[in-house]
């Protein structure tokens, strides 16, 4: 059937109505007249598969990815970058007044930066002599010897594996493995196999490929060990840290859902004292050494609590300048969000990676007292549906 396509929404599809049904289809731009293919339902979804675009939008591009439209990793590059990230803006307000009932905010503040080559950590799978990524919304494996939004010393990485896994001994019970890298060095961590990996497998590993290192890298002054969380857009770390600490200056501030202190240092060089907040233990290790590494003596004191936010902000007694909070996918939620909103800190910039979970956060704290001054889309993800938002509350009035 022939539909036209109105919008894209958040994940990546395209919207369409028809006969006051709402069908998603992959792969389009708004404007299109595109030729598709229904398929079954489901979770009460109406979704189709682009057959044809019959009339094309002047924002469509060649995909420079061969596995482009198969491997679930990307989902823009047939929109021109330009096209991306209008999209994304456009879906990000829309997300506002949809969800959080935010109907009037400030104008959103765009930052971007090069849109190939930036990731610096990938997730690769093995099967039957093959590794790739998965297919898009299936565990199918998509074998790939390059991917174009990953660093070049990654794609060295794939270029070797791809070679290693065709030999005898690969062992064929790893399925996951998950590279990081700062493009000299490269943590090779296994995350999924059916049996345990012996150490053999991992010294052959590192004799075949250049830069693979046991235990921690260094990232941009950071120490950064297995397991602990780090931004993958190689390009924009500097430049998301300037957005999130600004002009920001005073006493004490929070750094919530901290890491491994991407915030925490730059704070400590603007305020007294910074309380960093953060289950993972690995991460609070590294966070501390980095402090002791990094933090010159003149700088403020940084406090680091291996400790779930909601926990330590049910204890916590202070009145901070400031609190970054960079959550995961989920967000705050009501309580962390609503017990932000008591505290009355004099700034609150929340770092969110869902427009949703952002909207319904927002939301709370609007209602609470506060405004939204600043709203920032920096475009961690080019490629790919994914929206990283920065927003700035203050107290009314204040």
């Amino acid at each position: 059937m022939q539909i036209e396509i109105e919008k894209l929404v958040y994940g990546g599809d395209g919207l369409a109505r028809v006969d006051r049904e709402v069908v998603l289809t992959p792969f389009v731009l708004p404007g299109e007249c595109v030729e598709v293919e229904r398929e079954p339902k489901r979770s009460g979804i109406a979704r189709a598969r682009l057959e044809a675009v019959l009339t094309a939008s002047p924002r469509r591009v060649k995909p420079e990815c061969p596995y482009f439209g198969r491997c679930g990793g990307c989902h823009y590059q047939h929109a021109a970058y330009e096209a991306q990230v209008s999209a994304k803006s456009a879906i990000l307000h829309e997300t506002l007044e949809r969800v959080g009932k935010i109907k009037q905010h400030p104008e959103i503040e765009i930052i971007t930066g090069e849109p190939w080559q930036y990731r610096n950590r990938v997730q690769l799978h093995f099967a039957d002599g093959r590794v790739g990524y998965r297919e898009m919304r299936s565990r199918n494996l998509i074998a790939i010897d390059h991917c174009p939004i990953s660093s070049p010393k990654l794609n060295e990485a794939i270029v070797k594996l791809s070679r290693l896994v065709r030999e005898r001994r690969w062992p064929a019970f790893v399925e996951t493995i998950e590279l990081f890298t700062n493009e000299r060095e490269i943590q090779l961590n296994v995350l999924e196999t059916r049996q345990p990996v012996a150490q053999r497998f991992f010294d052959w590993v590192t004799r075949e490929i250049d830069g693979i290192t046991p235990g921690a890298i260094e990232y941009d002054g950071l120490r950064v060990s297995y397991g602990s969380f780090f931004q993958v857009n190689r390009y924009l770390i500097s430049a998301l840290v300037d957005a999130v600490v600004g002009d920001a200056r005073g006493g004490h501030a929070l750094d919530l859902y901290a890491g491994v202190g991407l915030f925490s240092l730059p704070l400590a060089e603007r305020f007294a004292k910074v309380i960093a907040v953060e289950s993972g233990s690995g991460a609070v290790r590294d966070l501390r050494a980095n402090a002791d590494r990094v933090r010159a003596p003149s700088e403020g004191e940084i406090e680091a609590h291996v400790e779930n936010v909601d926990v330590f902000l049910a204890g916590y007694e202070g009145r901070p300048d400031l609190v970054v909070a960079d959550p995961p996918r989920t967000g705050l939620g009501v309580h962390v969000a609503t017990r932000l909103s008591e505290i009355k800190a004099a700034q609150i910039v929340l770092v969110a990676c869902d427009p949703s979970t952002l909207a319904r956060d927002a939301a709370v704290l609007l209602q609470s007292g506060y405004a939204l001054d600043k709203l920032v889309l920096i475009d961690l993800f080019p490629q790919t549906f994914h929206i990283e938002t920065i927003a700035r509350f203050r107290p009314l009035g204040g």
